[in-house]
């Protein structure tokens, strides 16, 4: 059965078609598009600006109080970051652990996956140890070394677990925290540390006076002798006087 041939179709007629019927919304897309792409563009400039700007004001600042300064006006800058860090530390210097604590919490909570997170539960444990809050700070070494087992931290924070349970006379549990450094931080650079403490916190036996290395009796000093005396001999005596015959 013979087929019947299908009409040709103009491309370029069916484009110019296409065009006038959808030329309004293509335009209008092309016209998001660019004005999207400027405000990214000009977003990406001021931002850059911005952390330029920031960064500047951090090598400058010298105090708290510029540090201050510094947060508030940049406080989502890689620099405004930084500028809590520095901050805290001008606080600890003052002895003002509780406020460097307010300071380091602010930067974890709005920098929870910074690379000095750790450093900075770190520092905070510190600062409860200065203001005498043990038990605390042996339960945030705890949480240092439990949520950051592969940082440069957890055998640190292991380590000041140690120190703080000999203190409370709790040596057994001091002990395994150091066998576990030495198990799963061998390579770090406080496993010798660990060592040594796991040294002083073993068990001693009775102790036993060392023996003394025995000497071949044909090595061996001969006795020393007293020298004896030359046997004295009595005096003689002056031979009797004799009187002249008169």
């Amino acid at each position: 059965m013979p087929t019947v041939p299908l009409p040709s179709r103009d491309a370029a007629l069916e484009t110019r078609v296409f065009w006038e019927r959808f030329k309004y919304q293509i335009i209008a897309v092309l016209i998001i598009l660019l004005v999207a792409l400027i405000g990214f563009t000009g977003y990406r400039f001021y931002s850059d600006r911005r952390a330029a700007t920031a960064s500047a004001l951090l090598a400058s600042a010298k105090g708290a109080q510029q540090y201050e300064q510094l947060i508030a006006h940049y406080p989502d800058t890689p620099a405004g970051a930084d500028a809590y860090l520095l901050l805290a530390e001008a606080q600890r210097r003052e002895r003002k652990f509780a406020e460097a604590n307010a300071t380091l919490q602010i930067f974890i909570t709005k920098n929870p996956n910074h690379e000095f997170a750790s450093t900075a539960r770190m520092t905070m444990a510190a600062n409860l140890e200065s203001m005498g809050k043990t038990d605390e700070a042996l339960s945030m070494y705890q949480q240092i070394a439990s949520s950051y087992p592969n940082s440069f931290n957890a055998p640190l924070a292991l380590l000041s677990q140690v120190y703080l349970l000999k203190a409370k006379n709790r040596p057994e549990e001091a002990r395994r925290i150091c066998e576990t450094i030495l198990t799963q931080y061998r390579t770090s650079s406080w496993a010798g540390e660990a060592f040594h403490e796991l040294r002083l916190l073993k068990p001693s036996g009775p102790s036993e006076p060392a023996a003394a290395p025995r000497i071949p009796s044909f090595l061996a000093r001969p006795p020393m002798t007293e020298p004896q005396a030359a046997p004295t001999t009595p005096e003689a005596a002056p031979p009797p006087s004799q009187k002249n015959p008169r």
